[in-house]
């Protein structure tokens, strides 16, 4: 997992003009906060059962109303929080350590890997308890992220940038091609399309505590996020500086297998949400993990509230999987954000040509 970040271009941001973003304010980071928190108050009384907050503030909620509230709803918007930032904060973390804004777990066969640990579990122990197939999925993702670095460490130098992410999606194409298969060929298909589908409703109390374990993976984070940080400049940076490179690579990959792979087990995969919320702080707020990190975890929740609310909603009584609005949206934003960064930066091309000329 050494010289990841000294592959020449092909590891390097898209964008490589210096940026001078602006200091975020400490009231606009509560704002954004308090606009989550609202938004997960909201979504406590979003679903079939009639649940109302004037019964539950006055106490006249039935039995049931109560079951539903504290079974159900309560676990289900603190998976969708949990799940959110920890899907963002990986991606995050995963930009940085490859030096690329076009990768996340879900790029590059993290997903896919862990889907396929799940895969593995399924056939030669079909009964085992939850946290077993976490723990596989954990270590067959952290093989599909290794397989990937090793990978991208193989690129020739002056690669173009999008040659890492294309190696990704192959990579994950393969894994995901090569399970599909073995679960179609065991009769299996649908037992992981359940497990790879990115939905909440079968979320309740017992079924979603695996989840925090994000919290550990997020205080791991921001205590190594200066070690992170100093990883992204390079491994000979990193050297210069006196920070054990490979040790700090391998500390990231690992926490970002952890994530991944939790999330997956509990709720599925969801797209574009690690891809597209570090690119939007990021531009804001610029490449630092730590001053980054709270409005990372702050947006990828909220990111994945709105959709969850909107899955329940848009197709009501029936839900949509959260996954499909997800990737809905968030494909359509990074569009956007790729498409502004293309004309930028053939305007710097135009611009050095005139100089040349």
């Amino acid at each position: 997992m050494s010289n990841t970040a000294t592959t020449g271009p092909a590891s390097v941001t898209p964008d490589a003009r210096p940026t001078h973003p602006r200091p975020a304010r400490g009231w606009v980071f509560g704002v954004a906060v308090a606009v989550v928190l609202v938004l997960a108050l909201v979504s406590l009384f979003v679903g079939v059962n009639d649940l109302s907050p004037l019964d539950v503030l006055t106490g006249r909620a039935t039995e049931q109303q109560w079951q539903t509230l504290f079974a159900s709803r309560i676990p289900r918007t603190v998976a969708v929080l949990l799940a959110g930032s920890a899907l963002a904060l990986s991606g995050q973390l995963m930009q940085l350590l490859v030096r690329n804004r076009f990768v996340e777990p879900g790029t590059v066969g993290t997903a896919e890997s862990a889907g396929a640990g799940i895969l593995l579990v399924t056939l030669l122990w079909p009964g085992a308890p939850l946290v077993v197939k976490m723990l596989i999925a954990i270590l067959t993702a952290l093989a599909g992220t290794a397989l990937f670095m090793r990978l991208v460490n193989a690129l020739p130098r002056g690669e173009s940038v999008i040659a890492v992410p294309l190696v990704g999606m192959m990579l994950s194409g393969m894994i995901a091609a090569a399970t599909t298969f073995v679960a179609y060929q065991t009769d299996l298909l649908q037992s992981l399309g359940v497990w790879l589908a990115g939905d909440f409703s079968g979320i309740l109390r017992g079924r979603y505590e695996l989840l925090w374990v994000i919290g550990l993976v997020f205080v791991a984070v921001w205590f190594a996020a200066d070690r992170f940080t100093i990883a992204s400049l390079g491994e000979s940076h990193a050297h210069s500086l006196g920070l054990n490179y490979r040790a700090a690579m391998n500390l990231g990959l690992a926490l970002i297998a952890i994530a991944s792979a939790v999330c997956l087990v509990v709720v599925g995969n969801i797209a574009f949400v690690g891809l597209v919320i570090p690119n939007l702080v990021s531009a804001a707020l610029g490449d630092n993990l730590r001053r980054n990190l709270g409005w990372v975890a702050v947006s990828g929740a909220g990111f994945v509230l709105v959709c969850d609310l909107i899955a329940r909603t848009i197709n009501y009584p029936y839900e949509v999987p959260v996954g499909t609005i997800a990737g809905v949206i968030g494909a359509a934003v990074f569009l956007v954000l790729l498409l502004r960064r293309v004309p930028s930066r053939n305007r710097a091309s135009s611009r050095k040509a005139g100089g040349r000329a």
